[in-house]
């Protein structure tokens, strides 16, 4: 089968020069290629959470069920991340990307024929496990293909793929639930993904790494448990039914595992002769500090910003679609910024993006820390507006300078942790600010009840009417208006409450974000010169 595809393949070049791996266009086709397939995966992360209450209704299960959909898929993706190093050096770059790209469809096209939830989850696994070897061997491709006075674009090209469907799967997502139905958000990516899939077998070529090593077994099942413990632990810790909290037999188990598990790795991966991981990577100090700065990156954004589409439906009344439109000009401009920041790290100095990049989106979050019930929509767009050109800042120049010094046989494996590090710190930072939300709920609204003074004249005012709203509306006696008018009252605290601790965390948020640009400083990043030489470190 192989040598069929290998003929016709090179049938296809000899008709069509541009293929060659020698022409100058072949380089472009092959960053095409691997955008169409990471921007498929990426969408697929944050289509579903328009469909969950769709998926709920259709299946019968609970808020705190329903959420297995998007745990399952991002278990495995996680786990999957750090071995694609080894699968592509082992089995080669271009066949591990095909086989992942085909997992990923099909995953897509059994989840849409998911006759229960549990079947769901299994089809969400597959779909996840082709994600998993997509993203980091995808990356690995264009790396290689590029030479490193112009990888800085060329990153810049795929971090358009990859963050821009973030922005933009809520919004499709949106769309096809409220034209069509649940099934349509994975439909979508089979005539995508065939597409992509021809592309990759008639474009990309081969490459396999000439020394061939063992598989890790253990240090890929204490890695497996370690991030599967910690993901358990950090996405049950605030669940309903989980009602002892963080200090839950359950929730310390998991963390316990996790924390052997870690050891375990660790040990192994010093010990055995051909780790799962090179830990030799973090020699890099490029390397070392690029991933410390995208974790607190990730803990403060995605900490932070799973909070925006909750405020916008719950609070102001959005519908899914409304809030998933919100997020679009995100990603246009995302699109439009990146380019020009590969383009400007390539020739000048990468640091200099990023450390715009998220002072910028540190202050969208201060902004954002202003927000109530009766915020305009220009105070919710301006903000966004911002961010989409401060990311597009920070993707492309941070992967740059954390590759800088990396090997080419080594590049699977450096973006495959650079993924696991910073989903690991946004999946602390969903815990964490989920957890402080709660206690500052708790604490407005201790605030706001102790400043209600039944015997004042505001309040007995207040009453009155509501209740008369109440008799209105509902009918009923004067004691039951009246206690629903209390009821009222309760609920606009309460929801008052959930505003303010909000903006509280958003605030919180960009703190955090602020602390990622000190790393920043200490990175060493070269500058380019007009003839594509490399000068010297600044």
């Amino acid at each position: 089968m192989a040598s069929v595809l290998s003929k016709g393949r090179q049938y296809i070049v000899n008709r069509f020069p541009q293929l060659h791996p020698s022409h100058e266009s072949y380089r472009w086709l092959v960053l095409a290629t691997v955008m169409i397939a990471t921007f498929m995966a990426v969408l697929d992360a944050t289509i579903t959470n328009v469909a969950l209450p769709n998926l709920m209704a259709s299946f019968g299960v609970s808020v705190d069920t329903v959420e297995w959909i998007l745990t399952a898929y991002l278990l495995i993706f996680s786990v999957m991340l750090p071995s694609s190093g080894w699968f592509a050096d082992h089995w080669g770059y271009k066949r591990t990307f095909v086989l992942s790209l085909f997992l990923f469809v099909l995953g897509s096209f059994l989840s849409s024929f998911a006759w229960n939830f549990q079947i769901l989850i299994v089809f969400r696994v597959i779909q996840g496990s082709g994600a998993g070897l997509l993203l980091p061997v995808g990356m690995a491709i264009i790396t290689r293909e590029f030479p490193p006075e112009k990888r800085g674009i060329a990153l810049g090209f795929w971090s358009v793929s990859s963050s821009a469907s973030v922005s933009l799967g809520p919004a499709i997502g949106g769309w096809l639930i409220d034209n069509y139905s649940w099934h349509t958000i994975f439909d979508v990516n089979v005539p995508i993904g065939i597409v992509g899939l021809a592309a990759a077998i008639i474009i990309v070529r081969e490459h396999r790494s000439a020394d061939s090593r063992a598989f890790d077994f253990i240090g890929f099942i204490s890695l497996s448990a370690f991030l599967t413990a910690l993901l358990l632990a950090l996405s049950d810790g605030n669940s309903s039914w989980n009602t002892e909290g963080w200090t839950s037999t359950f929730i310390l188990t998991n963390f316990a595992i996790a924390f052997v598990s870690l050891v375990v790795f660790f040990i192994t991966e010093f010990s055995v002769k051909h780790p799962l991981i090179e830990m030799d990577l973090f020699k890099s100090f490029n390397f070392t500090v690029s991933n410390i700065v995208l974790f607190i990156f990730g803990l403060g954004m995605f900490g932070g910003n799973f909070l925006l589409p909750i405020y916008l439906q719950n609070s102001l009344g959005y519908t899914p679609l409304q809030a998933g439109l919100v997020f679009v000009p995100v990603g246009i401009l995302l699109g439009v910024t990146s380019p020009f920041a590969g383009y400007f790290s390539d020739k000048y100095s990468a640091k200099i993006p990023p450390i715009i990049g998220l002072a910028l989106l540190s202050l969208t979050f201060y902004q954002f820390s202003f927000l109530s019930f009766f915020s305009e929509k220009a105070q919710i767009m301006l903000p966004l507006y911002i961010r989409g050109v401060a990311m597009g800042l920070i993707f492309s120049p941070l992967t740059t300078i954390a590759i800088s010094e990396i090997a080419n046989r080594k590049m699977a494996q450096a973006s495959g942790l650079i993924n696991v590090i910073r989903q690991v710190g946004g999946s602390f930072g969903v815990a964490i600010f989920g957890a402080i939300l709660t206690q500052r709920t708790i604490f407005h609204s201790t605030i706001y009840g102790s400043q209600l003074q039944p015997n004042s004249e505001a309040f007995v005012a207040t009453i009155t009417r509501l209740r008369y709203f109440a008799e209105r509306v509902s009918g009923g006696t004067m004691t039951q208006a009246a206690e629903k008018a209390r009821g009222l009252i309760g609920m606009f605290v309460g929801n008052e409450a959930f505003v303010q601790a909000v903006d509280d965390v958003f605030l919180l948020a960009g703190l955090t974000l602020v602390v990622s640009i000190i790393p920043l400083f200490f990175l060493r990043s070269r500058k380019h010169k007009g003839d594509g030489k490399l000068a010297a470190m600044d």
